[in-house]
């Protein structure tokens, strides 16, 4: 069986990760979103919030599931029996610091493989932390984040 891991922060997520979501869902069997935490990021939604909003974005792609864990992501691969790692690239940039990871990753778990998805052209611009910014701002985010992420971002604004 095939068992891909696709992680984030996810803070929010995007109609970008969704692309990707739903092209690398039909490469495996199983596909889980792994939302971890990332102690050098501020976040506007906790952990519960994303997953949440992950699981409600994503509820049309039937192999998919939605998890969180803290710590290192080899030890979850490990423990959840994945075969692969599928990551979603953007730019030039993202390469650069994807494939450092990737090299780490395969050091700590040799049998599993990270596989790169381009981003789809229509997506490129997106960034979570773009729309956090635009939200911030009274910016529309409409068409950038799935339907469930806006009305979320809209009560942010509401606190």
């Amino acid at each position: 069986m095939k068992k891909a891991l696709c992680t984030g922060s996810f803070d929010p997520v995007t109609n970008g990760h969704i692309n990707i979501f739903e092209r690398a869902s039909r490469l495996v069997d199983e596909l889980i979103v792994g939302v971890f935490i990332n102690n050098r990021k501020k976040y506007l939604f906790d952990m519960q919030e994303r997953v949440d909003l992950l699981r409600e974005a994503t509820v049309h792609i039937d192999n998919l599931t939605v998890d969180s864990f803290d710590g290192l992501a080899s030890e979850y691969i490990k423990a959840n029996d994945i075969n692969m790692i599928i990551r979603g690239l953007r730019s030039a940039a993202d390469f650069e610091y994807e494939v450092n990871k990737a090299q780490m990753m395969r050091h700590l778990v040799p049998n599993v493989d990270t596989i790169f998805l381009l981003t789809a052209p229509e997506f490129l611009f997106i960034s979570s932390s773009g729309v956090r910014e635009l939200a911030q701002f009274g910016g529309d985010v409409h068409g950038l984040v799935p339907e469930c992420v806006e009305f979320a971002l809209q009560d942010k604004k509401k606190i």
